[in-house]
């Protein structure tokens, strides 16, 4: 017990250390400092020109349906607010640190969501207000009834729809991400349940869970029997390119995550065990567009037509080791037929 007192005490004061160290204003060498202002100059740069690549679309690529519901997207005052506040986080290195210490204690037992759960870290973001209203079709003042949001996570994206509902459902397999959505007041579902609650929904939000389910094709086909058939609407975003794997042996199954992997499924963790999903969606082409217009077809099949699509970046809050994560989105607004 002493052994690991000390040890503990040893592990806060090189925290402490660390901070006071470990930034610009008490870098004593003017060859350090010099490099350390370049190093964050550098990786400044870098930000601005990656992230006007996290939009772009070849519309001329897209097929003869999609061309003309195709939403061009572009780095809002929202985006870039999730932006500059991940960048702080990941400068406040003593929490980092602590995040990185607690994430190996508990990766022993505990799923990488259920750890961000736990810590309240790792927060997702798919898209702003206005980027949510623009796909809609919607003003500010738009207001429907139900909202369903499957593989809610921490409910920070949920948070930028329900404004516009007055009932707001949501489903989530880690019982740490859970206890996130009880204290912002959603009714959480079973993962069986929201199929046979007896009522309809009128937007249903799939967000970045079909590569990361073991049968998305019967998923699809769910939403659609549970979506109110003439106003309904799925707001749904998929990683590109497609990669779809499901991790298996955890009784709290991911459903949202930060990591390769920071879609609303799973990422690696010694605990549990990746497998291929067992029902096989095709999605076919190499670039983006090209497997943007292959889902057309998966949609179609399932019962849905594409009434908008856009393409985002799909953000994670940052590290120690990096400021934010970001995957390649396609973002579609989906009606029943």
């Amino acid at each position: 017990m002493k052994l690991f007192l000390c040890w503990l005490l040893g592990y806060v004061l090189s925290l402490l250390a660390l901070k006071r160290m470990w930034t610009g204003q008490h870098l004593r060498s003017p060859v350090t400092r010099s490099m350390y202002m370049n190093m964050m100059n550098h990786s400044e740069a870098t930000y601005w020109k990656e992230n006007q690549e996290w939009y772009v679309c070849d519309a001329g690529k897209l097929c003869d349906s999609l061309r003309p519901v195709f939403v061009q997207s572009f780095l809002d005052h929202g985006t870039q607010i999730f932006l500059n506040r991940s960048i702080e986080k990941s400068r406040w290195l003593s929490i980092q640190l602590y995040h990185s210490f607690m994430s190996s204690v508990f990766s022993m037992f505990l799923s990488r969501t259920s750890i961000n759960g736990l810590l309240g870290r790792g927060s997702m973001f798919v898209f702003s207000p206005e980027q949510f209203q623009r796909l809609l079709k919607i003003n500010p003042d738009w207001k429907s009834y139900r909202l369903l949001d499957l593989g809610a996570g921490d409910g920070e994206v949920t948070k930028v729809m329900s404004p516009h509902f007055e009932e707001i459902y949501v489903t989530e397999m880690s019982q740490t991400m859970i206890w996130q959505l009880q204290k912002k007041k959603y009714r959480v579902l079973e993962i069986d349940e929201w199929q046979n609650t007896g009522f309809q929904y009128d937007v249903i939000s799939c967000l970045n869970l079909l590569d990361r389910c073991d049968r998305p094709v019967t998923l699809l086909k769910e939403i659609r029997n549970v979506l109110e058939p003439t106003r309904g609407r799925v707001i749904l975003a998929l990683v590109l390119p497609f990669h779809p794997y499901v991790e298996n042996d955890l009784p709290h199954m991911a459903v949202q995550q930060c990591s390769h992997s920071l879609a609303r499924g799973s990422s690696p963790n010694p605990s549990g065990k990746w497998e291929k999903p067992s029902e096989v969606m095709e999605v076919n082409g190499k670039i983006w567009e090209e497997q943007v217009n292959s889902l057309t077809e998966v949609f179609r099949e399932a019962g849905f037509a594409v009434e908008a699509l856009t393409r985002l970046p799909y953000l994670c809050e940052g590290d120690m080791y990096n400021d934010y994560y970001v995957l390649d989105d396609a973002v579609f607004i989906l009606r029943p037929v």
